[in-house]
C-alpha cells in the first residue's frame, strides 16, 4: 500500500496541540524529511516521544514537536506509522503535511488508516465500527459500551455461534466427501443441540438492539400537551438554558424546536411541540399537526399537564384531544404524565386517573420547571424505562441496522436448518442453511463482507481516523 498521511487533530482552528499521522511502507524515509532529530527517524526507539524539529518542503523550521513511531506490524494499522505532535496552529499542521505529500505521502481519505487496520487484520469490522460510535459518542454510556466492543465484545459474543456452526458445517463435509474414512456419522440430536444454542444465543444478541440504539442514537422524545401547559419551561430546564420562547400566551410555540440533553444518563432527543388544540389560526394549525406526527414517530411521549389548574388526576380529555392513546397502543411506546408548575399549585400529583382501562402511564412526575423541584423523580422515570444493562453486557449490543440485519439473517438461517433437520430432510439441506449463518456471521464480523459494505462503513469515519 501507498503511504497515506492527514491531520489526526486539529487544522481547523487554532488549538493547544495538532496531530499529524502518516502510515504505509517506506514511510520512515518521509517522515525523515520532515522531522530533523540527532537520530535518523527509522533509528528512534519505537512507540517513544522524540523531540526534534518539524520542516517544511523548503527545509525550513515550522515548528519545535514531538514525533513517535510505530514499526508495523505492532501499530494501529499494521504496518509502519508514524505520528507528529505539534503546537494546534493550522498553519503550522499544514505545513507538515504538505512537506509530507512532497516527500511522497498523499492525502489519506475518511477512515483510511482505520480502514487499513481492518485488511489487516488488526481491527474486525465491528471494533472498526466501535472506534466511530466512541469518537461520536455523546454520553459516559455510550463511550463505555464503544470502548469495550473496541476491545473485541462483539466479536467475543459472536465466537461461540461461529465455532458450532463450523464444526457443524465441516463435519458435514467430511462425512460427504470421505465416505470410506472411519469418521464419526452425523449425529442429529447432536447438531439440533448445536443449533439450538445458536439459536438462543442469537435471539439474546438481538434483543440488545434496542438498547445498543439508545446508547448510540438516543431516545426520540416528544414533550406534548394543552396551550400554556409548561412544555417549552420543561425543555428549557432539561437543556439548562432558554432554548424555547416561554410566555403566559398560549400557543407561542408553533412550531416544533429540538434539542438533544441528558437525563437520567440518557440521551433524550426532545421535540418540544405546539400545544394540541383545536385552532383556526393557519399557522397554528400546521404547528398542531406537526406536533401529532412527532409524537406518532417519537420513542417516549412527556405529557404536560398544568399542574396548577384542576383537575387533579389526568385529564382524560387532552389524552382524546391529542390522540395519544392511539399514538402509544399503535407503537408500544412508553408515556410519562408530568404535572407541571409544582412551585405554583403547591400539590404533588401522582394519582393517574381511571383512564376508564387506557394504556397507563410508565410513571406519574409532578415537577417544577422554574425551581427544579421534582426534576430528579423525572430523571429516575427516564433511567428506569432505558436502563443501560449490566456491565458485563457492555460490548457486545448491536448498534446499527447493518449489525442487526446480519445478526436477522443468521438467526433466520439457523432457524431453517433446525427445521430442516426435524423435518428429516437431507444433510445438504441443513448444511446449505448452516453456511447461510456462517455468512451473514463472517458479514457482520467483516470476514466475508462485500466490497460495498465496508466501503460505505469507513466513508462516514473523518479524515486522520
Amino acid at each position: 500500500m501507498d503511504i497515506i498521511a492527514a491531520i489526526a487533530a486539529g487544522g481547523n482552528a487554532p488549538s493547544a496541540i495538532g496531530v499529524v499521522r502518516v502510515s504505509g511502507e517506506g514511510c520512515f524515509t518521509v517522515c525523515e524529511q520532515v522531522f530533523r532529530t540527532a537520530k535518523p527517524f527509522g533509528k528512534l526507539e519505537p512507540r517513544k516521544m522524540v523531540l526534534g524539529k518539524l520542516l517544511d518542503r523548503e527545509g525550513r523550521v515550522v515548528d519545535r514537536g514531538l514525533a513517535v513511531r510505530f514499526p508495523g506490524p505492532h501499530s494501529y494499522t499494521g504496518e509502519d506509522a508514524a505520528e507528529f505532535h505539534c503546537h494546534g496552529s493550522p498553519v503550522v499542521l499544514r505545513e507538515v503535511l504538505a512537506s509530507l505529500f512532497a516527500a511522497g505521502a498523499r492525502q489519506a481519505g475518511p477512515g483510511e488508516f482505520t480502514k487499513r487496520a481492518f485488511l489487516n487484520g488488526r481491527l474486525d469490522l465491528t471494533q472498526a465500527e466501535a472506534v466511530a460510535d466512541l469518537i461520536d459518542a455523546e454520553t459516559a454510556a455510550a463511550a463505555r459500551n464503544a470502548a469495550a466492543q473496541l476491545d473485541g465484545g462483539l466479536r467475543r459474543r459472536l465466537e461461540p455461534v461461529q465455532d458450532a456452526l463450523l464444526d457443524i458445517t465441516s463435519r458435514f463435509y467430511a462425512v460427504v466427501d470421505y465416505p470410506d474414512e472411519d469418521i464419526e456419522d452425523v449425529n442429529p440430536p447432536q447438531i439440533a443441540a448445536a443449533l439450538q444454542e445458536a439459536e438462543a444465543r442469537l435471539t439474546a444478541l438481538l434483543d440488545t438492539c434496542r438498547r445498543g440504539q439508545v446508547l448510540k442514537k438516543g431516545v426520540r422524545t416528544a414533550i406534548v400537551g394543552l396551550p400554556n401547559a409548561g412544555k417549552s419551561s420543561l425543555l428549557n430546564a432539561l437543556a439548562g438554558y432558554e432554548r424555547a420562547i416561554v410566555t403566559d400566551v398560549p400557543g407561542t410555540t408553533r412550531d416544533t424546536v429540538e434539542e438533544s440533553v441528558l437525563c437520567g444518563g440518557v440521551l433524550l432527543r426532545l421535540i418540544d411541540t405546539a400545544g394540541m388544540r383545536d385552532t383556526s389560526d393557519p399557522v397554528e394549525k400546521l404547528g398542531v399537526e406537526r406536533s401529532r406526527r412527532a409524537m406518532e414517530t417519537a420513542d417516549l411521549i412527556l405529557l404536560v399537564e398544568d399542574g396548577a389548574v384542576e383537575p387533579d388526576v389526568i385529564d382524560e380529555d387532552i389524552i382524546d384531544e391529542m390522540d395519544l392513546q392511539e399514538a402509544v397502543l399503535r407503537a408500544g411506546k412508553p408515556w410519562i404524565y408530568i404535572a407541571s408548575k409544582r412551585d405554583l399549585s403547591g400539590m404533588i400529583r401522582t394519582s393517574v386517573g381511571s383512564l376508564d382501562g387506557r394504556i397507563k402511564p410508565a410513571a406519574c412526575v409532578s415537577l417544577s420547571a422554574v425551581t427544579g423541584e421534582g426534576m430528579e423523580e423525572l430523571e429516575q422515570a427516564v433511567a428506569a424505562l432505558f436502563p443501560p444493562g449490566t456491565p458485563e453486557e457492555a460490548g457486545s449490543l448491536l448498534t446499527d441496522q447493518r449489525q442487526e440485519e446480519a445478526a436477522g439473517r443468521a438467526l433466520a438461517a439457523v432457524h431453517r436448518a433446525l427445521e430442516a433437520l426435524e423435518g428429516g430432510f437431507t444433510p445438504d439441506a441443513v448444511l446449505t442453511d448452516a453456511e447461510e449463518a456462517l455468512e451473514a456471521i463472517g458479514e457482520l464480523t467483516g470476514r466475508t463482507a462485500k466490497d460495498e459494505i465496508v466501503s460505505r462503513i469507513f466513508s462516514r469515519f473523518c479524515v486522520g481516523k
